[in-house]
């Protein structure tokens, strides 16, 4: 039988607004929706100094040291494989990141992460020029730090994602025009993979030198950036040699219109589509995209044979929209602050949003007696004009990267970078009015800056060791602690090691 609410109105109204507030706070509150990133890029295989085929089948363990791989040319698979066109890679990420001071609670946690890719090149398969299949996969383990201990909005690692074996990206590129001007590709694709990277922040551990900060809050489930991705096509020309023009047209939500109503109560993507085979082409929205990028020297530049090669850079300006429907914020459809015990509930919904970034790969410096050494500077910065819709108004990051460090040392690189990121006014606002129209400690988030150090060393062909350090100040921007409820989440002081190994 249904019971009663025989309270006073006023009481009703306020219980109503508590019970609104938790579940933003769940959506908006708790944590601005934790960000993702591209993971580590698959190292290349390299054959032995001989190249020769032996029949030994532990010839791998002999010659450990020089292989391209732990477990070498697989009984010649992989060999007999490229003949035909076929590439196959898989490589195994596995760290242990832990918090020493500040979070919710300290303690180490070990999360992996295993890449399987494979790509048909059409020229050797088919006889057809300019073609290339690629599809991949991820298995995930281990447990989330971020999520367990430091709920912070630049997350330790670009790895951490709900456990699951999930297909990534299946797609198809082709080439055309002369010299390659013009390519196309279709298929389920992942977006930090092309757009908005620093090719020399993909060395650092955080999450936020890959997929930046600023989608990964503010579009739906994220965007379609690692684990996720979704439909769409993407088309680079090339004008002229120096300069490249990107436009991509992609599905606005990693949700499928099967789960459109879970997309509005917060739900995970990552758990409503665990295999990663739903592919969604969710109907309410197209996620558009547009990217300049400018290289100097110009590709086939010429030198003259007694001066020195000038210092490479990589200059990219871009925007993307997404004409999903965004809820406000702060405000319900009837006006009042989403706090207020006297809102109806209803959510004010928005058309369409949209970001502006600009990224830059600079070399500043390179050796005059050893040219592998150089030093090079990566920064990005990105912003949205609506406050109303988005959790993050604006995210930075910025660092440097030395290459050949150490003597003797050529494969290995040493990183210094930081990482930037600010509440939209409007969701701080709504901590305010939450504060305020609940009666409880609920400070207003503002910004929160982190500080990683890095060296990742090549220890063989197929494995690379990086310890990393990293400092968090203002986790989530000045979140209360749930541990306490009275003070914000402490300063954080994380260190561990990662290992790539291409098996």
């Amino acid at each position: 039988m249904r019971q009663i609410d025989r309270s006073p109105p006023r009481t009703r109204r306020l219980r109503r607004a508590i019970h609104r507030c938790g579940a933003l706070c769940a959506l908006l509150g708790a944590g601005v929706a934790p960000a993702l990133a591209a993971p580590p890029p698959i190292m290349t295989v390299v054959t032995d100094d001989n190249g020769k085929p032996t029949d030994d089948p532990l010839a791998f363990l002999h010659n450990w040291r020089r292989e391209g791989a732990l477990l070498g040319d697989w009984w010649h698979v992989r060999k007999d494989l490229a003949h035909h066109g076929i590439t196959v890679s898989v490589q195994e990420t596995s760290e242990v990141l832990g918090n020493v001071t500040g979070g919710m609670h300290k303690s180490f946690d070990y999360d992996g992460l295993t890449q399987a890719v494979v790509q048909v090149n059409s020229q050797r398969a088919f006889g057809y020029y300019g073609g290339t299949f690629n599809v991949s996969a991820l298995q995930i383990h281990g447990l989330n730090l971020s999520q367990r201990n430091l709920g912070s909005l630049q997350t330790a690692s670009g790895i951490e994602a709900d456990r699951a074996t999930r297909l990534w990206e299946v797609w198809y590129d082709q080439k055309l025009l002369p010299e390659d001007r013009l390519d196309l590709r279709i298929g389920q694709q992942s977006l930090d993979q092309e757009w908005m990277v620093s090719s020399n922040a993909l060395l650092f551990v955080n999450t936020m030198f890959g997929w930046p900060m600023l989608p990964s809050a503010d579009l739906p489930g994220g965007g379609p950036a690692y684990p996720l991705s979704t439909p769409g096509v993407r088309v680079r020309w090339r004008p002229v040699n120096a300069l490249a023009i990107q436009l991509g047209a992609f599905s606005g939500s990693p949700f499928n219109a099967a789960n459109a109503a879970a997309q509005a109560s917060g739900a995970d993507p990552q758990v409503l589509d665990g295999s990663g085979t739903s592919f969604p082409i969710y109907h309410h929205g197209t996620l558009l995209l547009a990217e300049l990028q400018l290289t100097t020297p110009a590709l086939g530049g010429m030198v003259a044979p007694d001066a020195r090669p000038p210092l490479a850079a990589t200059w990219r300006l871009g925007v993307w929209y997404d004409s999903e429907q965004f809820a406000d914020v702060r405000y319900g459809g009837d006006g009042l602050p989403l706090a207020d015990p006297a809102s109806d509930g209803s959510q004010r919904l928005h058309r369409g949003n949209l970001g502006v970034y600009g990224v830059v790969d600079k070399m500043l410096w390179r050796s005059s007696r050893d040219p592998n050494r150089t030093l090079n500077l990566f920064g990005r910065a990105m912003a949205t004009p609506f406050a109303d819709r988005n959790q993050i108004s604006a995210s930075a990051n910025l660092g440097l990267v030395l290459k050949d460090p150490f003597p003797y040392r050529t494969d290995d690189s040493l990183g210094l970078g930081m990482g930037f990121t600010r509440v939209s006014p409007d969701l701080a606002g709504f901590d305010g009015d939450t504060a305020l129209f609940s009666g409880t400690y609920n400070p207003r988030r503002t910004s929160e800056t982190f500080v990683e150090a890095t060296y990742q060393r090549q220890v063989t062909p197929w494995l690379q060791i990086q310890p990393d350090m990293q400092f968090v100040f203002n986790p989530g921007g000045g979140v209360a602690n749930p541990q306490t409820g009275t003070t914000r989440i402490g300063n954080e002081l994380v260190v561990g090691v990662r290992a790539n190994i291409l098996l």
